[in-house]
């Protein structure tokens, strides 16, 4: 089974390298492309203060996360949780900066972008020219935002898991459309094909006799090889020698 992790942070700005902190992440494990029900979510003391044009995008206070643990308190546990899988995020690579320094300030290795799936360039691919942040993504796969009022990492990165399984072809991916149930999970499934006999009651001809033979009457003058028509039952080489 594919397992895969969709991640969301939150942050005190854009960039760590200028002073910003990670104080939010959230991760959905998805296996096959669904959800299985685990999670991880964790807020983090960024050890300074939130800027107050940050704290208008997701609503995490100085006082929501002065007694959240610190990076390196929850970091094990996040990469434990994370393992060897795929990590998918929109706009990925802001995300990875952020993860990516604070595993380093940590001693730990960073991911590296090879093991990132960035939801924002394939949508890209799949709707050029059109707006693609998670919002324009969730109204365009009608995925509902009724409980989210602002940004949080959890909330987004269920709302990403959905808006991924919709970029990956959608729920028809996972419906069963066999026609008996699998032999185990994963046995590949099998449609039948419909055997069709002739109708009880063939259809009315919708022709009349005096069209049917002009129809006929056509083949025979323009046809070279009437073996096809003929085959259906049709009399060309009577009409044609009449």
């Amino acid at each position: 089974m594919a397992r895969e992790i969709v991640l969301d942070t939150e942050t005190t700005g854009f960039d760590p390298k200028t002073g910003d902190r990670l104080i939010e992440v959230g991760c959905i494990e998805l296996l096959d492309l669904l959800p299985t029900g685990r999670t991880f979510h964790r807020f983090v003391n960024p050890e300074r203060l939130i800027p107050p044009d940050a704290i208008r995008v997701h609503g995490i206070t100085d006082e929501k996360v002065k007694d959240a643990p610190k990076f390196h308190e929850i970091v094990d546990d996040l990469i434990e949780f994370i393992g060897d899988a795929p990590m998918i995020a929109h706009n990925a690579a802001f995300d990875r900066n952020f993860i990516d320094f604070e595993y380093a300030r940590c001693g730990r290795p960073i991911t590296g972008e090879a093991r990132w799936i960035d939801t924002l360039k394939l949508a890209q691919a799949r709707f050029p020219g059109m707006p693609n942040s998670l919002d324009a993504l969730c109204k365009r796969f009608k995925v509902s935002l009724v409980e989210r009022t602002l940004h949080g990492a959890l909330i987004d990165a269920r709302l990403l898991a959905e808006v991924y399984l919709e970029l990956r072809g959608g729920k028809e991916r996972v419906l069963d459309l066999s026609s008996a149930p699998a032999a185990g999970r994963g046995a590949p499934s099998v449609v039948q094909a419909a055997a069709y006999g002739p109708r009880p009651r063939p259809l009315a001809p919708r022709s009349t006799p005096e069209e049917q033979a002009a129809h006929v009457a056509f083949l025979a003058e323009v046809l070279k090889d009437r073996s096809l028509w003929s085959a259906y039952g049709v009399g060309i080489e009577e009409a044609a020698a009449a």
